[in-house]
């Protein structure tokens, strides 16, 4: 066996699983990630993934991987960053156990990310949200489950893990009604709900009739709905909307675009972005004005409107009249 696979062996379950107690996602990511590699270094090598060695991931085979999975496999640069966090977070470990390959070490640790270009985040108006709301049938215990996901997903802005993560133990609708959900880097937050979405979560819970630990929102078999079932799911209502909604059916929607639409939301309200940042769990402030206010195109009219026109005359205005003035006084 090489030193690769049980230093691998040791990463995932050592450092990230023992030790930091990473999400359930992560480690998913950074499993793909390194099968992906694996599967690329044997191409590359010739060699059987159990059998490579440390050296074997030098910085120039690595660089060949980033090029292949935008080149080949067509992913974005975002994409491309997040595969070389995961190769880094590897290597970072392998200081402490591999000290005598320092020098490759350093040099795949040196690898830089590319820059992203960073579009506007895509959001839902106010009439899109209320035909999104409305689209499924609630004439079906589906549809129910379905209205009830879109109503808290809208409200609360929790990511799609955190929606899937709800158990029906999840939801208070007493005095101050409010969802908990672990988000992410494991912290526990509360946000409360509105007197008509506590509405429809009773009647929900109700029908639901689950356990305190099953998943609020169950998929076919009674287990928690996946990332892929809560897209399709969305897909599937955005389309049945945007026939009485034309406008959704230019925008790109996934699941995080309800994420986009509660934030955008809460500022056209005036609620300011420390509490944006404290209602969608952001760990740095920094994010939610780097994403949302460069999205408000209402706050930058609200500003142009303060401006003077070009070649407007300086002065204060000064009533016509005796009268005007008498009354303008008062």
């Amino acid at each position: 066996m090489s030193t690769l696979a049980p230093l691998l062996e040791g990463f995932f379950t050592e450092r990230l699983i023992a030790q930091r107690r990473v999400s359930e996602h992560t480690v998913s990511a950074y499993r793909d990630a390194w099968c992906l590699l694996l599967r690329f270094a044997q191409q590359r090598t010739g060699k059987a993934p159990q059998r490579l060695d440390l050296v074997d991931l030098d910085a120039s085979l690595i660089g060949s991987f980033l090029e292949h999975l935008e080149a080949d496999r067509g992913v974005g640069v975002r994409t491309r960053n997040a595969r070389l966090t995961a190769i880094r977070s590897l290597f970072r470990y392998a200081a402490y156990r591999c000290p005598e390959h320092s020098e490759l070490i350093q040099r795949v640790l040196a690898i830089p990310s590319k820059k992203n270009d960073k579009a506007l985040v895509t959001y839902l108006t106010a009439e899109e949200m209320a035909a999104l709301v409305a689209a499924p049938d609630r004439s079906t215990r589906l549809g129910r489950r379905d209205h009830a996901l879109l109503v808290i997903a809208l409200e609360t802005g929790l990511r799609v893990s955190e929606l899937t993560g709800l158990t029906c133990s999840s939801v208070d609708l007493g005095g101050g009604g409010h969802v908990r959900c672990l988000g992410k880097g494991r912290k526990e937050r509360i946000t409360p709900l509105r007197r008509e979405t506590r509405s429809v979560l009773r009647v929900w819970l109700d029908e639901r009739n689950g356990a305190a630990a099953e998943p609020l929102f169950p998929g076919p078999r009674g287990g928690p709905l996946s990332r892929d079932a809560v897209r399709r799911l969305v897909e599937r209502h955005v389309a049945d909307a945007a026939i009485g909604c034309p406008s959704l059916g230019t925008k790109e929607i996934s699941p995080h675009t309800l994420r986009h639409s509660c934030a955008m939301n809460l500022l056209r309200h005036g609620v300011d972005t420390a509490t944006i940042a404290l209602f969608l769990g952001h760990e740095d402030i920094r994010t939610t004005y780097s994403v949302y206010l460069h999205a408000d195109l209402g706050l930058k009219e609200r500003a142009l409107a303060r401006t003077a026109p070009p070649q407007t005359p300086s002065g204060r205005y000064r009533p016509p009249d005796d009268l005007l003035a008498f009354l303008q006084g008062l």
